[in-house]
């Protein structure tokens, strides 16, 4: 990277470096021209006046300065030194007669210099200044301001002088800058030259548009269907499909307006290819298109969503499949519970004790079934988007209450204490009762299922302003931090095979759903080996009013936040 900074600032500080040696080049040799003038004066007339030296050295000090400064180079020294070489050349003029002294040539001083110095500003700078000066040089000894040469000096010999170094100044400035325009137009040139290759040599059709869509100029090879020398011919519209040319027309007044414009089109010369043009508006005005082959590209796309829609459709219609089939799972499975349970009260008269045994497994393995399915069929419902909530205004004590009736008989089988923490005032709550009631059977069972003998689950609820808060928290074996980011997307399970094997992997992704439709959240805070703790809050809260705790038996307990 730093040989190629240099690279790009090298040209530059050559031609500074450059520039300045000639200035100085030029300016050294009007000073030697002068020095050896005023050398020779002295010796050929040692009685000259000594306003004539000084008219020497009026010519010789913008020579010095010039000598000085031209290695600083900048545009504002330029300037400065044009301002010197008028004022060196006005003394010069006007202490050897004017504009009939044999001086007057350096009138042209300045414009010399400029000469060297370069641009057309510069050039009409320096103009100026010679016609200021020759206008002074002029005016000066009509006004009887300015001396006569002595009759002892040799007027043709300094005259000879002037002319010769204005001569030589204008020649030298002119071929140095001619010199100074054919390096750089050589370099431009280089410069012009490996753009093109570059721009030719790039995988896409670069062109340059006018506002009317025609085609300027074309770089890159050709693209299959598209030829540039077509393009340049006929113009960017006529190069594509008769279907997609207005759609180009539209693309390039949007680039107008807009800045940047994209489409895809089928070139005339090959309909089954597919082009994308990217348009930009230039810096100079007019639009540049950047063309490349996509076909290959869109037809990956078009791969790509087309199995994107086969996988959709496929979960759509098995969700749909598993939604409608509630009917026909469970009218079989209720009545193998109902004759199971027949069984059990004996209605018909004993039976064996090995039937009676047959007959509770029965019913036991139908109402674990039972509870698989409905856990499918609710998530297939939610993910086909056909699930709807029924709210009402009930209190959210008595779902919760009943879920605690229900989970008590399998706590009591795990040796797990089972304790509700409910407020005794009525919570009132504006939700689905059959959500809330799953919420939380789903939510104990999880937490009995993970929790070991003579441990315990705790379930509290609360109300804060607008916000129905349900807490199932368990002293279990935890959850581990892996586990936790599966957890709530149906189907993931935590723990070892035993436990996964006791349920399908839906109940917490169920309480996630159920909470979201009703604009909830669910939270799970978990420590491996301390227990966890799974919070729902729902925003479908009324507010508490004065009642008796509601009555339960067995190990459940109710009772108020300040009993």
């Amino acid at each position: 990277m730093k040989d190629h900074a240099l690279q790009n600032q090298g040209p530059s500080r050559r031609a500074t470096a450059v520039a300045g040696s000639r200035a100085a080049a030029w300016h050294g040799a009007w000073l030697a021209v002068t020095v050896l003038a005023a050398a020779g004066l002295i010796a050929g007339a040692p009685g000259a006046a000594g306003w004539l030296l000084c008219a020497l050295a009026g010519g010789a000090a913008p020579a010095l300065a010039g000598l000085t400064l031209a290695w600083m180079d900048t545009p504002r020294l330029r300037s400065t030194l044009l301002g010197i070489w008028a004022l060196g050349a006005a003394c010069a003029v006007l202490l050897t007669g004017g504009a009939s002294g044999p001086l007057a040539a350096w009138c042209l001083a300045p414009a010399a210099a400029a000469a060297l110095l370069g641009g057309p500003a510069r050039l009409a700078q320096g103009a100026s200044l010679s016609l200021m000066v020759a206008a002074l040089a002029i005016l000066a000894p009509l006004a009887g301001f300015a001396p006569v040469v002595p009759p002892g000096v040799n007027s043709l010999w300094l005259g000879a002088l002037a002319l010769g170094t204005i001569s030589l100044g204008f020649a030298a400035g002119l071929i140095l800058h001619g010199r100074g325009l054919t390096a750089e137009g050589a370099r431009d040139f280089t410069t012009a030259y490996r753009l093109n290759a570059l721009m030719q040599a790039q995988p896409n059709l670069i062109l340059a548009v006018d506002l009317d869509g025609r085609v300027q100029a074309a770089f890159g090879d050709a693209l299959e269907g598209v030829e540039p020398e077509a393009l340049l011919a006929g113009g960017l519209a006529l190069s594509m499909a008769i279907e997609d040319r207005p759609r180009m027309e539209a693309a390039l007044r949007k680039a107008l307006a807009d800045g940047a414009a994209e489409l895809d089109f089928s070139p005339a010369g090959a309909l089954d290819r597919t082009i994308a043009a990217s348009i930009r508006v230039g810096r100079e005005g007019g639009l540049v298109a950047s063309l490349r082959d996509a076909t290959a590209d869109r037809a990956r796309e078009a791969v790509l969503e087309q199995a994107r829609a086969d996988a959709e459709a496929i979960a759509a219609n098995k969700a749909r499949f598993l939604a409608n089939m509630s009917h026909e799972l469970r009218t079989p499975l209720n009545a193998i519970m109902g004759f199971s349970d027949i069984m059990r009260a004996k209605m018909f008269g004993p039976l064996p004790d090995r039937y009676a045994e047959y007959s509770e497994l029965i019913h036991e393995s139908g109402a674990h079934l039972l509870d698989l399915i409905n856990d499918v069929l609710d998530m297939s419902k939610i993910e086909a988007e056909r699930f709807q909530l029924s709210r009402e205004i009930f209190d959210a004590r008595e779902a919760v209450s009943a879920a605690l009736r229900l989970m008590r008989v399998q706590a009591d089988g795990a040796g797990v204490k089972l304790r509700g923490v409910l407020p005794a005032q009525v919570m009132e709550v504006d939700a689905d009762r059959r959500a809330i009631k799953q919420i939380a059977l789903n939510l104990i069972s999880n937490a009995l299922k993970f929790t070991p003998k003579k441990g315990s689950v705790t379930v509290s609820t609360a109300i804060y302003e607008d916000m129905f808060e349900l807490i199932v928290a368990d002293s279990g074996v935890g959850i581990s931090p892996a586990d936790l980011e599966r957890l709530g997307k149906p189907f993931e399970q935590a723990g070892d095979n035993e436990r996964k094997a006791q349920g399908t992997g839906l109940g917490l992704s169920l309480v996630r759903a159920f909470a979201e439709l009703h604009g909830g959240e669910m939270h799970i805070e978990s420590v491996v080996g301390s227990g966890t703790s799974v919070t729902v809050r729902l925003p479908v809260a009324i507010g508490l009013k004065p009642s008796a705790p509601p009555t339960m038996g067995g190990n459940v307990v109710a009772f108020s936040p300040g009993r």
